[in-house]
């Protein structure tokens, strides 16, 4: 039995996607951990995701004018990260480096098709020519000449695998109509060149896996059918006859009169196969799916309409499928068990199979197609139910039905509902949901209010999504649209929480944040309800928001002894914050932007977005980060007392980025001075004592040593001069 499970969107792939693959996709790849995934696109920039987060954990780019030519790679072995641009030019760097211009580079003698990485084998490299090279082998001289096997043929696919712990290299190439299976045997210098069976169809896409001795290769034809070709790897060296390798069929792409144009596959396991493709029935306008077929009993298992659009490009990894789904790269996870006849024609219970789709969306999907996404866990039926209900079993139907609904069937015919029964109805779904589809179930409830909060302005339950989001364990997948829609309405009480408790917000929400939380006014957030807990230990706000003093260990630093000649000319009138020792902010806002400072992020891709952020906001925001800075500075520990409380890494990183982004206009901007001035001289400060701790910290091991030799008792008294 197979089946699909939730989905969620990686990232987008349009020039506002935020991750540089707006030229399209050109391959993913397996990184480095089994959670992470490269990506590659059809121009300069490779991608490190981690999949689970929805995160980019890195990003590299070549230079403007240079094209990367085959997909990126990640060495098992080293991890580092293997890439080719302008044909011949190899590029290997690791995580830290961020400037290809400065990593390893070396120019090969011939262009290069792929690199295929192994996990126990190493990286393969194989050139357009057929020539094979291991990548330890090709750097100990770049320059090497490369044969040229395929003369006037043009390589399709390849494939790389290891077989009794050596690398094993299969691809297909096409001449003249006609198309060529080469394995090779890298290490072994083995090559042997097959020659496919010609018909009229032609094939359009491989797959190929390895057991016992045999290279079983798939080939997604042409005439909407799937073969399978068998090729011994065990062969006389001697032979140099070119062998025609005979195909039998595997599976035909057709259902109850409909068929599938498939554009792409891979391989799951010895019964199932995934396909990409448009199915079409007789007369009707065919539509783009995913699939699931297996190709023991010749059955279509399950199947997802795709209404945007896909590239035809299809990977699965670690039981998740990738393909582009109009402009965003999307990701479902499948599940694949025993094959079975029950399982075949959809008749085997399975109590385990969540029937909830993560994401309904009432603008895109018509009713029809609603219910469909919302059951993509059941199998596909093999005909349809009649529509109409004998009038003799309708009662017992009625009684019956709020129980049988799926989660989607009651969202949909609660759609038009009044907002009382719809909140009740939810409320009561709420408490049936349970454990493993409660994060589901909770994702489809969420979606159905911010669709109905858009579709109706003056609906806004704000005190319901408080509650939902204070009580569940949620992410920002699992209701992308939530911040959106409480950014529009200006709910910064909501934001909070979202912010401290999502782990995955893009670093677009997370800037919007910033600016609106710096936007509103002191007077604005006094009246709005603001969890104040990671304040109230270091700012009285009880007291006309006026600062308590506390007792003060200054930590090496002394404002008096600091200032120089040209500083004391700034005015407190101008800036009466600016020596960090009253907060800029109210305590509200403080506690806002404490959330914000706690938010994970990619500086690669929050930096452009600092850019756009106003002068006077950035000032501000720089005054508080200030601030928070001087007061853990304050303390022995070097930290802000109280909960929810950012940490000084956080502070030191927030007060670089926004420095990074705003640097040019903070020079130029009169109001800043000052700010800058007291920065400088702070900063300038805490270096010059950990220089004095440092000069003594050989005396403190010292002392520490002595400690550790002597035998001291349970009370004594020591004077130790230090010189």
């Amino acid at each position: 039995m197979a089946a699909l499970c939730e989905s969620f969107t990686l990232c987008g792939l349009g020039p506002s996607g935020g991750v540089g693959l707006g030229a399209g996709l050109l391959a993913l790849e397996p990184g480095p951990e089994p959670d992470h995934v490269l990506l590659t696109d059809r121009g300069r920039t490779a991608t490190l995701f981690k999949v689970s987060d929805q995160k980019p954990l890195g990003c590299w780019s070549v230079k403007h004018g240079q094209i990367i030519t085959c997909p990126v790679v990640c060495n098992f072995e080293t991890h580092e990260y293997i890439a080719v641009h302008d044909d011949k030019v190899l590029r290997i760097w690791k995580n830290k480096d961020i400037n290809l211009d400065k990593v390893f580079k070396a120019t090969l003698s011939a262009d290069v098709y792929r690199i295929h990485s192994l996990p126990n084998g190493g990286p393969v490299v194989l050139f357009k020519g057929g020539g094979v090279r291991t990548l330890d082998v090709l750097l100990e001289a770049p320059q090497q000449e490369i044969e040229n096997i395929i003369s006037d043929e043009v390589i399709k696919w390849s494939q790389a695998f290891m077989e009794c712990q050596q690398p094993v290299l299969i691809f297909a190439t096409e001449k003249d109509g006609n198309f060529f299976v080469y394995v090779q045997k890298v290490k072994m210098n083995s090559l042997h060149k097959y020659k496919l069976e010609q018909q009229e169809s032609k094939p359009m896409s491989f797959m190929a896996y390895i057991k016992n001795q045999f290279v079983t290769l798939l080939c997604l034809y042409s005439n909407d059918a799937v073969y399978k070709v068998l090729i011994p790897l065990q062969q006389n060296t001697e032979e140099e006859e070119e062998h025609v390798l005979s195909k039998s069929l595997l599976l035909n792409l057709s259902v109850s009169g409909s068929i599938l144009k498939g554009t792409s596959f891979v391989f799951l396991d010895k019964d199932h196969i995934a396909v990409l493709g448009s199915l079409a029935a007789s007369g009707e306008e065919s539509k783009e799916c995913l699939t699931i077929w297996n190709t023991k009993f010749q059955t279509l298992q399950t199947s997802k309409e795709l209404p945007l659009g896909t590239s035809g490009q299809l990977w699965c990894y670690e039981e998740k499928f990738f393909f582009t789904h109009g402009k965003m790269l999307t990701v479902i996870m499948y599940k694949c068990e025993t094959s079975s006849l029950a399982a075949a024609v959809g008749k085997l219970k399975d109590s385990r199979a969540p029937d909830v789709s993560s994401f309904v969306n009432w603008d895109t999907l018509g009713d029809e197609e609603l219910v469909s996404s919302v059951q993509s866990q059941q199998p596909a039926p093999l005909k349809s139910e009649p529509k109409m209900t004998l009038r003799s079993k309708r009662n017992t139907v009625a009684k019956v039905q709020q129980d049988t609904l799926s989660v989607g069937q009651l969202l949909l015919n609660l759609k038009d509902a009044s907002t009382t029964v719809f909140e009740g109805e939810l409320r009561q779904l709420m408490s049936k949901a349970q454990m493993p589809d409660i994060q589901a179930t909770i994702g489809c409830i969420v979606t159905a209010i911010t669709d109905r909060c858009k579709a109706d302005p003056k609906y806004y339950p704000r005190n319901f999504l408080l509650q939902i989001v204070q009580t569940r364990d949620l992410s920002y997948s699992l209701c992308p649209d939530l911040m959106a829609v409480a950014l529009e309405r200006k709910d910064v009480h909501l934001l909070q929480i979202c912010l401290q408790q999502f782990p995955d917000i893009p670093e677009e929400i997370t800037y919007a944040c910033l600016k609106l939380f710096l936007t509103l006014s002191e007077a604005c957030l006094q009246s709005i309800d603001v969890n104040l807990e990671s304040v109230i230990c270091y700012i009285d706000v009880e007291f006309n928001n006026k600062e308590v003093k506390s007792e003060i260990v200054e930590n090496g630093f002394n404002a008096e002894l600091e200032k120089d000649s040209w500083e004391t000319k700034i005015t407190k009138e101008i800036h009466p914050t600016a020596d960090g020792d009253l907060c800029p902010v109210g305590p509200q806002k403080a506690a806002l932007l404490n959330a914000v400072l706690q938010t994970a992020y990619s500086e690669t891709f929050l930096l452009p977005h600092l850019k756009n952020l106003p002068a006077q906001q950035a000032v501000l925001f720089l005054r508080y980060l200030h601030y928070l800075y001087v007061k853990c500075s304050e303390k022995i520990n070097i930290a802000l007392p109280g909960v929810r409380v950012p940490t000084v890494n956080q502070i030191m990183d927030w007060m670089c980025l926004v420095l990074d982004a705003q640097f040019t206009v903070m020079v130029m901007l009169p109001e800043a001075k000052g700010l800058l001035s007291n920065l400088h001289r702070f900063v300038r400060a805490q270096v010059r004592f950990y220089s004095d701790l440092n000069k003594i910290e050989g005396s403190l091991r010292e002392l520490q040593r002595l400690n550790h030799q002597k035998d001291i008792q349970t009370y004594s008294i020591e004077v130790l001069e230090l010189i």
